[in-house]
């Protein structure tokens, strides 16, 4: 059983992909809907939310771990590593990472919250080994809120989105890597702000990719399950709006 955690509905991303590619895959996921977004907060904070996130989830019976939560990736994996030895931790920076080096491009930009640009994980990842790489990072801290609200294609955001964005094609830039797994919700609005050259990387494919080659998958009948640490209708319904069906929510206290 795996269990995924994000701050939000936007790990809902990485549940689509495992849908899409490994639609028998047993999972648990856990949205923090309560203390969203994670991204704005300092590290330490962040460090001990994803503790109590993989606590309540290996406690319920998960013995693999996928962190759909590029801040959490960014400040917390090698501590949730070093607590869980023996389970198998998968975080969505190195697979966007790779995915953004097979491209070829010379210039690459990331997008992501506050935590995760100030990190400077991404930039260390892509010139360790790539040192010509131009890379680009950007915070988009209003992207997480507009995906939380549902305002995906609202004017706001599409302006928002053009403010953000504008630079990576003025300069440019090759490839986009967005580093936040809410981002994926903004795809087309991010899209026309950056124009058609630029192609997106989507760390919630990557990861999935990633844990497809990598993770044993069991024999057994697939359960899905989802819990949120603060149930709301509107949540609830952006969530089934994106997943396109039904699921139930159940409530979970961490």
């Amino acid at each position: 059983m795996t269990g995924i955690f994000d701050s939000g509905i936007g790990g809902l991303t990485v549940v689509k992909a495992l849908l899409k590619l490994l639609p028998e895959e047993s999972f648990i996921y856990l949205g923090d809907t309560a203390r969203t977004p994670y991204g704005n907060k300092s590290a330490d904070t962040i460090i001990e939310y994803a503790k109590k996130d993989a606590k309540f989830l290996l406690d319920a019976g998960c013995d693999s771990l996928i962190i759909a939560c590029n801040s959490v990736s960014a400040v917390a994996t090698d501590i949730l590593r070093e607590l869980y030895p023996d389970v198998k931790i998968f975080e969505v920076i190195t697979p966007a990472v790779d995915a953004a080096i097979a491209t070829g491009a010379t210039r690459i930009g990331v997008i992501g919250t506050r935590a995760t640009i100030a990190s400077g994980i991404y930039q260390k990842k892509i010139q360790n080994g790539y040192a010509k790489v131009q890379v680009l990072s950007k915070p988009c801290p209003l992207f997480v809120s507009l995906v939380e609200e549902g305002w995906m294609n609202e004017r706001e955001t599409k302006q928002i989105a053009r403010k953000y964005l504008t630079v990576f094609r003025e300069k440019s830039y090759q490839t986009l890597i967005l580093g936040c797994t809410h981002y994926p919700l903004l795809t087309s609005v991010i899209q026309r702000a950056v124009g058609k050259k630029i192609h997106l990387i989507d760390s919630a494919e990557e990861v999935i990719q990633k844990y497809k080659k990598e993770a044993a998958t069991k024999k057994e009948a697939a359960t899905k399950t989802y819990f949120l640490t603060d149930i709301s209708p509107h949540s609830v319904a952006i969530a089934q709006k994106w997943l396109g069906k039904k699921v139930h929510f159940e409530k979970a206290d961490i």
